[in-house]
């Protein structure tokens, strides 16, 4: 969760430094603005993080090497039955 927050720290220090230097007073109420505004935005997104992807990913190289391995034997067992 850590680097999450770092993201959208640093992303809403990056845009608030694109600011006018009139609004520099306000500037941590911006970045503080700025940074629920990019957490609502991609929470809507529906995102995974990096974690969960390669989990997901894993496990489906897993299922599809299980799923190869019954191909192998399915077709070999129509091979003795015939």
């Amino acid at each position: 969760m850590g680097i999450q927050q770092n993201f959208f720290q640093d992303m809403a220090e990056k845009i608030s430094s694109k600011l006018p230097s009139g609004i520099s007073q306000c500037r941590e109420d911006v970045e503080k603005n700025i940074k629920a505004i990019l957490q609502t935005a991609f929470a809507k997104m529906d995102l995974v993080t990096r974690e969960e992807f390669d989990i997901q990913a894993a496990l489906l190289a897993k299922c599809r090497e299980r799923i190869e391995q019954l191909e192998v034997r399915v077709k070999s067992l129509e091979v003795t039955r015939q």
